[in-house]
């Protein structure tokens, strides 16, 4: 994945990763690709027929006819199935609860996978910042940006519940502690890989984290200065 430009972006949830890539994309004309987005909406399917994501059986026979249909505007988000608009149906409790079902699922994470190496390859835009949670490691490994957006458990857990209203703050701290537990179990996406460059934004607001974040971009992708003897 080298041709558009990758911008790779992980994090667990609550680390703000979502929010900031759109802002970096946004910022600097490139695409964006939330690929959470994409395996809610397998989620989503299994449960629209009828099926458990308990049962890998039931989500390798969804992931099989699996129609995806998600852009790389960062200012549009609609997510489709089929024909079906599940922007908004994919975030819902029940659709949340069920995302490690199918995330857990070796074979349909290579689908997927796979699925997203297409979407950027057939991209318009000169590159693509795509956030998820193996993103530095198996999806864009050689990227020329690979960046690790983090934040201690805490901040993440008030950051979550501060987006989801009237839910109870304890309620959500725990239900976040289950599922780094649950998908830490696929895959690692709280420790750095070699050559991941780590952004903490714990003690940052979402402007200094944008900059922190386009700061990784500039340094990542600027020729290095001549040394002092040639110039």
């Amino acid at each position: 994945m080298t041709d558009p430009f990758i911008v790779a972006v992980d994090g667990p949830a609550g680390s703000g990763k979502s929010s900031v890539a759109k802002a970096v994309a946004r910022r600097l004309g490139y695409g964006y690709l939330d690929t959470g987005a994409a395996y809610r909406a397998l989620a989503w399917h299994v449960l629209d027929r009828g099926a458990d994501t308990d049962d890998v059986s039931a989500v390798r026979a969804a992931a099989a006819d699996f129609a995806l249909g998600q852009g790389l505007d960062a200012d549009d988000r609609r997510v489709f199935v089929g024909e079906s608009d599940v922007t908004d149906a994919i975030r819902e409790p029940r659709v949340s609860a069920a995302v490690s079902g199918v995330a857990r699922v070796p074979e349909v994470r290579v689908q997927v996978n796979d699925l997203f190496r297409r979407i950027v390859a057939d991209s318009s835009y000169p590159a693509v910042v795509v956030e998820g949670r193996d993103i530095t490691t198996v999806v864009a490994p050689d990227a020329p940006v690979r960046i690790l957006l983090t934040a201690a458990p805490d901040v993440r857990a008030a950051r979550r519940a501060g987006e989801l209203a009237g839910e109870d703050s304890a309620v959500v701290a725990e239900a976040l502690h289950r599922r780094d537990a649950s998908d830490s179990a696929v895959v690692d996406f709280l420790t750095a890989a070699p050559g991941v460059e780590v952004v903490d934004s714990s003690d940052l607001d979402l402007d200094q984290t944008i900059d922190a974040v386009l700061a990784v971009i500039e340094r990542r992708t600027t020729p290095p200065q001549q040394g002092a003897e040639n110039g």
